[in-house]
């Protein structure tokens, strides 16, 4: 009777390893990854490249006529500004904007 006890201890007391638990998990992943990577579109540049080795900003517009605005009156102008240089743009400095009274 002792030998039946054995046997049953043994049995009970094996565990299941958790490796193909894992293998399964890491390879779902990076078959997720793998797909998402797939599909992901290459980004295109929003400029052409006009200077090269450094940075250029260049502005859609130099100059805006408002016209006659009252003192007080605010008014709103927008500039897109594009980097047109290879390099990454860094301001040093606030950017500013100078007005000038017209003639």
């Amino acid at each position: 009777m002792s030998q039946q006890n054995h046997k049953k201890t043994r049995r009970h007391g094996k565990k299941k390893q958790a490796w193909p638990l894992i293998l399964l998990f890491a390879a779902g992943l990076l078959l997720i990854v793998g797909v998402v990577f797939a599909f992901k579109k290459p980004t295109a540049p929003s400029a052409i490249v006009e200077v090269t080795g450094a940075a250029s900003l260049k502005v859609d517009q130099e100059k805006v006529d408002l016209g006659n605005v009252k003192l007080g009156q605010t008014v709103e102008v927008k500039f897109k500004l594009t980097n047109v240089g290879d390099e990454t743009l860094r301001f040093k400095k606030a950017p500013y904007i100078e007005v000038l009274e017209g003639c």
